[in-house]
């Protein structure tokens, strides 16, 4: 892996052991992501992945793979490098990644319930939005049907998933509709959280030519605070569900289990309204 590219990881794995699987992001164009600009994708070679893990502590009990979107390196690599995390990290109860709807798609229910039973226990997925206008403006490179498809696929083969959406993405006055449309999408299968991001316009993305161009106009705060609360009052989940957006880029930070603290976490956000 160069030195010179950054490692991106999700607030929670800050203590968790990294471990280089891809440099970069294979697709690169969403409109709003700047994180892998100017940076050229390629897999990281299971032998220089094994000499990273023959320094890894013994008694690891968690490694979360780093890379936009290590699941690109197909099943039959995959298998292998989680075996060699279990030969060197014996004691490694969880591994975790980035994964994209785009990647998981490449996969069967089969290979990602083999995947699960090898250790790949938790993904974190940028679903964004239910929006397909949405969607299609921000070049994701899914639709929302997409997005359910794999989403169940990933039940059916029990492995656990977080769904990261971003309120704001549909600029100025369209967040109600886009939280309605986020939650119909979210409703359709089970997550075991929900993270949320508020957009962040980053210099030298697409999205920032939008609006330099008035083609987007980002949605003010008391607006996205209202998409909140529209999507924590549209979401009723079988099951229990973490709905965490305390994410830094958020405007509010709150986390609670869905649906027990539904009514304090919409309390919360009201009062941040008012």
């Amino acid at each position: 892996m160069s030195e010179s590219q950054t490692i991106h990881y999700p607030q929670d794995e800050v203590h968790t052991f990294l471990l280089p699987v891809t440099n970069a992001c294979s697709y690169n164009a969403c409109a709003f992501c700047s994180m892998y600009a100017g940076e050229e994708f390629s897999p990281v070679a299971l032998s220089d992945i094994e000499a990273e893990l023959k320094h890894g502590d013994t008694y690891t009990e968690r490694v979360f793979l780093t890379g936009a979107d290590p699941l690109q390196i197909g099943f039959d690599k995959m298998s292998l490098l989680l075996g060699l995390i279990h030969q060197y990290l014996p004691y490694c109860a969880c591994v975790a990644s980035y994964a994209s709807i785009r990647s998981i798609s490449k996969y069967s229910t089969e290979e990602l319930s083999a995947l699960h039973n090898k250790g790949l226990r938790d993904l974190y997925i940028g679903f964004e939005t239910g929006s397909d206008e949405i969607l299609k403006l921000m070049n994701k490179g899914h639709t929302a049907a997409d997005a359910v498809r794999q989403a169940k696929k990933l039940n059916e083969a029990d492995l656990s998933f977080n769904t990261i959406i971003i309120y704001g993405i549909a600029g100025q006055g369209r967040s109600t509709e886009n939280a309605a449309a986020t939650a119909e999408m979210i409703m359709q299968f089970r997550t075991r959280r929900i993270i949320t991001m508020s957009l962040t316009v980053f210099p030298g993305t697409k999205l920032k030519q939008m609006v330099r161009s008035g083609d987007f106009r980002p949605a003010g705060n008391r607006e996205r605070l209202i998409e909140v609360k529209t999507l924590l009052e549209n979401l009723d989940p079988m099951t229990p569900t973490m709905f965490d957006t305390t994410h830094p880029t958020n405007i509010l930070k709150i986390k609670g289990s869905l649906p027990q603290d539904k009514q304090k976490l919409l309390a919360e956000v009201q009062k941040r309204i008012s």
